[in-house]
């Protein structure tokens, strides 16, 4: 069974009910979630080895987000336990023209603490095929960002492929550097980048003329030559991905995928979502499926991409961070099988 080792953060994820504005109810709704976490539960239930390293605070709620990750299957034998406090992140669900709200809490948690020293990354990385790293974790502090670093350089040391999901969040990046002063350096280390086209420019600085996302199309042709500029900028990098949303409302959505190697220039099938349930992870049931893919079908770009793109639709289908969607799931959907249709 190939192993997948994802490191960042995993957060408690309070979300306000239904639709609701915050406290428009006296509740929040509370799960977990955070980028590499959700990858590594998404490969777990897709058949890989899903390990999850992290440093989650050594009281009870740092148990329960341990305990959640492993009722999936991840690996958390690198999971450290410290002083200190789990992230939160706030949720508003949107609807219509309304748009989603995420507030953060996350200044000081425990992860965002540690240091390079804190791991034993051989140890970690002994038997894995894959490493997986998004940008939010280096955007925590200037601590995580060399730890961040560090990881990458350990799994490539390890002989790991390395993918780098870019996900610039601006509310994140307030500790003194800019993203691309920090993620150029990592993306040099990388197999795989992993973005939108927001990402590649506000973390890279490669601009792409403007492109209207809620239109009902998207210019293909321009995501192509904005792949073949970070291959060129970045000759490291084997393949680059770019997710393709068009955002109609807060409810409906087109979606897509382009993936660009050195055999050529590779578009999805699209799907439109016409009644989200939440879009949060879906970026990350994305980078999921296209590891899965690429090492589940070797030498086939189009089919790896697929399964993907594939994959991510669903996760809209699925409340909550985790994108809770089995292979065979997948699989149905990529052979047509979208009605919805009761399966008994």
């Amino acid at each position: 069974m190939d192993k997948i080792v994802t490191f960042g953060e995993i957060m408690l994820r309070l979300k306000s009910p239904g639709h609701e504005r915050f406290f428009q109810s006296p509740a929040l709704e509370a799960t977990f979630g955070g980028g590499e976490a959700n990858v590594a539960v998404s490969l777990s239930l897709l058949g890989k080895q899903g390990v999850f390293a992290s440093v989650v605070p050594d009281n009870p709620i740092g148990d329960a987000a341990v305990a959640e990750l492993r009722k999936h299957g991840v690996d958390v034998s690198n999971v450290r336990r410290a002083k200190g406090r789990l992230g939160i992140y706030y949720l508003e669900t949107g609807a219509n023209q309304r748009a989603s709200n995420v507030v953060y809490d996350r200044d000081y948690s425990c992860i965002s603490a540690a240091r390079p020293e804190d791991f034993d990354w051989p140890s970690m990385f002994a038997g894995a095929q894959w490493f997986h790293i998004t940008g939010i974790t280096p955007a925590l502090s200037e601590t995580s960002a060399v730890t961040a670093l560090k990881a990458v350089i350990e799994a490539k040391k390890a002989g790991c492929s390395v993918s780098i999901d870019l996900n610039y969040r601006k509310k994140l990046w307030n500790y003194g550097k800019k993203a691309p002063e920090v993620m150029r350096e990592l993306i040099a280390h990388a197999d795989v980048a992993i973005a939108n086209e927001e990402d590649i420019q506000k973390c890279l600085g490669i601009e792409l003329p403007a492109v209207d996302v809620s239109s009902g199309s998207l210019d293909t042709g321009a995501y192509e030559r904005l792949a073949a500029t970070v291959l060129k900028e970045f000759p490291n990098l084997s393949r680059v991905a770019i997710t393709l949303r068009e955002s109609r409302s807060a409810d409906r959505n087109g979606w897509s995928a382009a993936l660009a190697s050195k055999s050529g220039f590779f578009l999805s099938r699209k799907y439109d979502i016409d009644d989200i349930i939440d879009r949060v992870g879906g970026g990350d049931s994305f980078s999921a499926g296209l590891i899965f893919g690429l090492l589940e079908f070797p030498g086939d770009d189009q089919k790896a991409l697929e399964f993907a793109v594939a994959a991510s639709c669903l996760k809209h289908s699925i409340d909550g961070d985790f994108n809770l969607t089995r292979r065979s799931e997948v699989e149905a959907l990529l052979k047509g099988d979208g009605s919805g249709r009761v399966q008994r």
